[in-house]
């Protein structure tokens, strides 16, 4: 097959050139490509340990990478269940329940314990405070948590009385 390579100015004009032929001019300029190493074998061997040096560096490094996914993996497979509720506990000695969140909710604070889904149904039906982000009364089914907002303290005496019951919190003095 017979390619002819044409340029329009007459200065680079080449006619009836194969690519093999045109390929053949570069040929004396690859061959040389790697070459590039130094002719004495002090400096032959120096470059040898050099570059042992950092392909010793590379595998060290691929290790620690390694190590480093392993322990990522065996923490996420050890990783505890989200529980399915929540319930955001009050500051002080007593660390009343506050609020009721779902598990996944991201607005319950640090200070939380799991709970499971009968308990914060009863703390929703006690009157504890459900988060308004998360909804756990819709996601629970409770129909009717719609209840006058009280002014004083945010815990009913009855709710409190309930908690010291089941030995939840200590009971105020």
């Amino acid at each position: 097959m017979d390619i002819t390579l044409t340029s329009h100015t007459s200065r680079y004009r080449t006619e009836n050139r194969t690519r093999e032929a045109a390929s053949m001019d570069h040929g004396h300029r690859i061959k040389y490509v790697f070459d590039d190493l130094p002719p004495d074998l002090e400096r032959l061997h120096t470059l040898r340990v050099w570059h042992a040096l950092w392909v010793e560096r590379i595998d060290r490094k691929i290790e620690a990478v390694q190590r480093r996914q392993a322990e990522e993996e065996r923490g996420r497979r050890s990783r505890p269940e989200r529980p399915d509720w929540i319930v955001e506990l009050g500051i002080g000695a007593d660390r009343a329940p506050v609020q009721v969140h779902a598990g996944d909710c991201y607005i319950a604070g640090k200070r939380r314990r799991a709970v499971s889904r009968d308990e914060a149904r009863r703390l929703l039906a006690a009157g504890l405070e459900a988060c308004t982000h998360c909804e756990p009364g819709t996601r629970l089914h409770i129909l009717d948590l719609s209840r006058p907002r009280r002014t004083g303290p945010s815990r009913p005496a009855s709710m409190i009385e309930q908690l010291c019951q089941l030995g939840r919190i200590l009971r105020p003095r």
